[in-house]
């Protein structure tokens, strides 16, 4: 242990969610913090930028020891080396650090699943080696900025063999007094807190990757309720045997906190989605490895297991050199508009590429010469794998024959794969344009604005209008809401169409917006006046917008697409018809894929008079 006179000093190997907490929590204590991130643009915004927390903690934190190799960490004389990274990358990261042990240091294991310590204590030995059990999670939504979305206080720390029961006691104190509750335990008490959280990550994890239902989705569907019951039911017998007893209100107690769960994917699932490696061997897989021990059947953690390995190992093999036609091809299967034209025609015509890079997500359109939609293609912006964009590119590039291509959206600016680069306020004119030319009034509700945009007789952008900095009343601001008052994003609009309800929420910032749909709730409002109540909000905030009047108006963007209620309470605060655009969340892509057609007919017009 370090002198009490020093800082204590800590080294995190890892920045995803669970690390950057962490970290920034270590050093609000007073800790001397170093961290390692192999993925070096990362670890160069965090250097520059610092880490960023959102939402439960509202922090930010500068760090001095930025590093991307574990061995360039070896003169830093950590305390202790926290491993917060997958237990895919563990073994290697154990080996690494092995070269730099001294006999103050001590090893700990912060992640998720049963028997990942022993990873640590192959390298550290069981003396140095303590275990953590984290209770809390958030989503990367940028290289240096996690939005934390829960923390379900205390998490738990102790030493897997109790002779370092000490230093998780400092620990425990350290994390508690920086905010972060953390209760050090017995090794006995340990394992029980281990299979506890072990068998709630069960029950969820792999289904949602598997079915790609999110944690709120699987949580209502009655069909999926009664598997993850059964899940967590063979979880509790498997613990029993292992002599790990829970009290008999235990499957409730679990039911009750996974309905909590946002409409989001949990990290195996995401993992499983982005073709990336899972840890299920160490959550679903361990259920299944000791029940063998004791020979209990457990089928369903069995099936899960199985299923994600047999969808991990096609994604990985996907990736070998000699596979990519695959991949291509699902790609081109899925966002191929029609579905009858063959692989050979769609090489055969001059095609144009408009991307999107959206808030939320980056859309992809390609059209003919004659402004036709081929194919249409979208994946989330903010996921840290950029490997499946460079697929879809890739599968853009091999199927079509691109002659020009445009981008546009938030991310334009940092995308260096196309011809050119226009504004969203452009591509979404040129979108709506190409269907219903002439004056026009157009709404876009995106992820993080709202725009109204207004064209002239030619088609030209006359004038726009956009919402303040915040994002109230944007895609962003409806998600968290809904999340709060625990209404499916699918069902909202059925939900609110339902109701007369005519009250509005007061206040637009998120904190105090969610506060008051709590209110909301506690008074025994419906679901359908608590949507509908939402969409008024919204509706209003739009209305404070100029629209002309007396020309049609059209409404494009996500939102709308999955909340088309929100047209029916614009046009009565408005008065007059609006009309919402097929696929309105690719109009903005096929304007830019539109733009570029034009660009390079231009070019080849001014070519041609040239010469």
């Amino acid at each position: 242990m370090s002198k009490k006179s020093e800082p204590i000093r800590a080294l995190v190997i890892g920045l995803g969610p669970v690390g950057m907490i962490l970290s920034v929590k270590l050093q609000q204590a007073g800790c001397h913090v170093a961290l390692c991130e192999a993925n070096e643009n990362k670890a160069e915004k965090i250097k520059t930028d610092g880490i960023i927390l959102e939402n439960v903690f509202n922090e930010k934190a500068h760090f001095e020891d930025v590093y991307t190799r574990i061995e360039d960490a070896k003169d830093f004389d950590a305390d202790y080396i926290f491993f917060a990274l997958k237990t895919t990358h563990t073994p290697d990261a154990v080996k690494k650090a092995e070269s730099f042990i001294t006999s103050k240091t001590i090893a700990v294991s912060v992640q998720n699943g049963i028997d990942t310590e022993l990873m640590l204590v192959a390298g550290f030995g069981e003396n140095r080696t303590l275990r953590m059990v984290v209770n809390y999670a958030g989503n990367t939504t940028s290289h240096n900025t996690t939005r934390v979305t829960f923390f379900t206080p205390p998490n738990y720390i102790g030493s897997i063999n109790d002779v370092a029961k000490d230093r998780a006691a400092e620990l425990a104190s350290i994390l508690t007094g920086a905010g972060l509750e953390t209760k050090d335990v017995s090794s006995f008490e340990l394992m029980k807190r281990i299979w506890e959280k072990t068998i709630l990550n069960t029950s969820l994890s792999a289904l949602c990757g598997v079915s790609r239902l999110t944690m709120a989705e699987a949580m209502t569907d009655r069909d999926t309720l009664e598997l993850i019951e059964q899940i967590i039911q063979e979880g509790i017998e498997v613990a029993r045997a292992e002599r790990i007893i829970f009290p008999d209100e235990f499957l409730r107690q679990c039911m009750r906190y996974l309905k909590k769960g946002g409409d989001h994917f949990p990290s195996l699932a995401v993992d499983l989605i982005n073709n990336r490696p899972t840890e299920i061997d160490f959550l679903n897989g361990k259920i299944v490895e000791y029940g063998r021990k004791h020979y209990i059947r457990t089928t369903l953690n069995l099936a899960m297991t199985n299923m994600v390995k047999a969808m991990t190992s096609k994604n990985i093999l996907s990736r070998v050199p000699g596979a990519a036609g695959d991949i291509t091809k699902k790609i081109i299967e899925k966002g191929i508009v029609d579905k009858n034209i063959l692989p050979a025609q769609l090489k055969s015509v001059s095609a144009y590429l408009g991307i999107d890079l959206g808030s939320a997500y980056t859309k992809f359109s390609v059209i003919d010469e004659n402004g036709k939609t081929l194919f249409r293609y979208f994946l989330p912006t903010l996921s840290s794998d950029k490997q499946t964009r460079i697929q879809v590119m890739q599968a853009i590039a091999s199927s079509f024959n691109v002659q020009y291509s445009c981008a546009t959206g938030y991310g334009r600016k940092h995308f260096t794969e196309t011809d050119i680069v226009k504004t969203e306020i452009n591509c979404a004119a040129a979108g709506v344009s190409f269907t219903y030319p002439g004056e026009k009034n157009i709404i876009d509700i995106g992820g993080e604005d709202i725009k109204v945009i207004r064209c002239d007789a030619d088609n030209n952008v006359l004038n726009f209008y956009m919402n303040d900095k915040c994002a109230a009343g944007t895609g962003s601001f409806l998600s968290e809401i809904a999340e709060r008052a625990n209404i499916n994003i699918s069902e909202m609009s059925g939900l609110a169409s339902l109701s007369t309800y005519d009250k509005e929420l007061n206040s637009f910032c998120t904190v105090f917006a969610k506060t008051e749909i709590m209110n909301w709730i506690f008074d025994g409002m419906s679901l359908q006046d608590i949507a509908r109540g939402i969409y008024i909000s919204i509706a209003n905030k739009v209305a404070k917008m100029r629209l002309d009047p007396g020309i049609p108006t059209y409404m494009i963007g996500g939102v709308i697409a999955h909340h088309p209620y929100l047209k029916t309470l614009l046009a009565e605060k408005f008065n007059k018809k609006i009309e919402i655009m097929d696929h309105p969340q690719f109009i903005v892509s096929h304007g830019a894929a539109v733009i570029a057609m034009q660009t390079h007919q231009k070019k080849n017009k001014q070519s041609a008079v040239t010469a």
